[in-house]
């Protein structure tokens, strides 16, 4: 008997979620950020999606957001042309980076020392975090808006992802760019995965995987509908996304079949995102919720109270011989 996938719905946001992150495993948990068009981004205990405090500052739609590893900073980009640094156990406001135009990105380095933006101004920014009057570092190139850069290969270098239908690789030290790669269309949705140093896009219905470091294709397979984002799990070697249909959909990473598929939402998926030990991946749609999904449908974890086929088996036997010894007696 198939076990009907049953998700967890996170409510709170009024207008649709585009962005999502989790921290690493601390000895709290894990957590995750959502990034939301109403301007209000969230934290939430990762495993159970319960509401911890929303981050109040913003004058915009929030496009990005991020957590450090140990989840007691938070980074936000938003439309209102700031990117805003955040003590995620107080929810207090700790810096705010003033740019030209609509930020898109932000992710911390590994030691949460520096914060690295993008937007719409096509340039991207790395900030002191020690010392928050410094001026940025910039680096250029892309001739289009950023949507997606991240820190890799141990913060030494940086990789773009920009609506110029183009990927770059810079060197954080000399901020000159190493390499770049040309996509015949622009990206809707990037990961990338520290584990194996692998980048994850999505186009059209096209999930492609890509060397981080070499941006040489490893792999690429397509899906039944148009993919927003997804996202991959290298340990349980499978790989979730989203897209227009509002189905969230899981695929074998080795040979890219589809495993199953689910809808759940009201509206296009736009996000995707495993959680640090692969038991879950929450997912962000245009209907404002965030809904949190089993890896292994009918394992128990989280608020999810499983029981096994097996063990209702097992169960029923044991009630039966009750019966039985109660009929004898």
């Amino acid at each position: 008997m198939a076990l009907r996938q049953t998700p967890l719905t996170c409510s709170g946001h009024t207008r649709p979620v585009v962005d999502l992150a989790f921290s690493d495993i601390t000895p709290y948990g894990y957590f995750m950020i959502s990034a939301c068009k109403d301007g209000k981004p969230m934290l939430r205990q990762g495993e159970t999606g319960d509401w911890i405090g929303t981050f109040l500052g913003h004058k915009g739609a929030v496009w990005g957001a991020t957590l450090n590893s140990d989840a007691t900073r938070g980074a936000t980009a938003a439309a209102d042309f700031t990117a805003k640094v955040w003590d995620a156990v107080s929810g207090d406001e700790v810096v705010n980076f003033t740019h030209k135009h609509i930020v898109k990105t932000v992710h911390f380095t590994g030691d949460s020392t520096k914060l690295l933006t993008g937007g719409q101004d096509k340039i991207l920014r790395i900030y002191d975090l020690e010392n928050h009057e410094a001026d940025p570092k910039e680096l250029s190139g892309h001739h289009s808006g950023v949507r997606k850069a991240v820190w890799c290969n141990n913060d030494s270098q940086i990789l773009s992802v920009a609506d110029d239908k183009t990927v770059r690789l810079w060197d954080a030290r000399t901020l000159e760019e190493v390499k770049s790669l040309d996509l015949p269309v622009s990206v809707s949705g990037a990961e990338y995965q520290a584990e194996g140093e692998i980048l994850v896009l999505t186009y059209g219905r096209t999930i492609a995987f890509y060397n981080a470091l070499s941006l040489e294709l490893v792999k690429s397979f397509d899906a039944p509908a148009r993919i927003n984002s997804a996202s991959l799990h290298l340990e349980k070697d499978c790989v979730v996304a989203g897209g227009d249909d509002f189905k969230l959909y899981k695929f074998d990473y080795a040979t890219g079949d589809e495993l199953e598929s689910y809808k759940g939402h009201f509206g296009q998926v736009h996000c995707v995102r495993f959680s640090p030990d692969g038991e879950l991946y929450a997912s962000g749609s245009e209907d404002g919720t965030l809904r949190l999904w089993q890896t292994t449908v009918g394992k128990t974890y989280g608020l999810w109270k499983c029981v096994l086929p097996d063990e209702l088996n097992a169960e029923s036997v044991e009630s039966s011989a009750a019966a039985s010894q109660d009929v004898k007696a």
